[in-house]
């Protein structure tokens, strides 16, 4: 018995990594941050990812080849409604940067922007994957 009772101890530490990283959000850069980490620390505040989960944001699961102003039910301002944008990487990348460059009057405030080039990136890839 106490044979078999090591033997689960050990089984356990060998398979833990793999079940960790099976139930991660998002595989680790380099860094050993995940993209959802990333999005947590610059944008959770405000926003979701998941499907459906408005907030003070609109949700931005699926914001990848959306049009501005689209999520329905999310009460966006005048100038983001009447945006000619469509959320593409590049577009996701200026507006991270600087979101009154993209879309004046926007109500971001007082989100001025991540100038950090690989945060903007991770959080751009993480948007890209439509995580659930």
């Amino acid at each position: 018995m106490r044979i078999l009772l090591i033997g689960l101890g050990v089984l356990s530490f060998a398979f833990a990594p793999a079940a960790f990283a099976a139930d991660s959000e998002i595989a680790n850069d380099a860094t050993g941050t995940s993209g959802a980490a990333v999005f947590n620390n610059n944008c959770r505040t405000c926003h979701s990812w998941k499907k459906d989960d408005n907030r003070l944001g609109p949700s931005l699961h699926g914001v990848v080849g959306r049009k501005a102003g689209a999520v329905e039910g999310f009460n966006y301002s005048p100038a983001m409604k009447e945006a000619n944008v469509t959320w593409d990487e590049g577009t996701l990348d200026k507006f991270i940067t600087n979101p009154e460059s993209v879309v004046p009057n926007n109500s971001m405030k007082p989100f001025t922007g991540i100038s950090d080039i690989k945060t903007r990136k991770d959080i751009v890839d993480f948007l890209k994957s439509n995580p659930d």
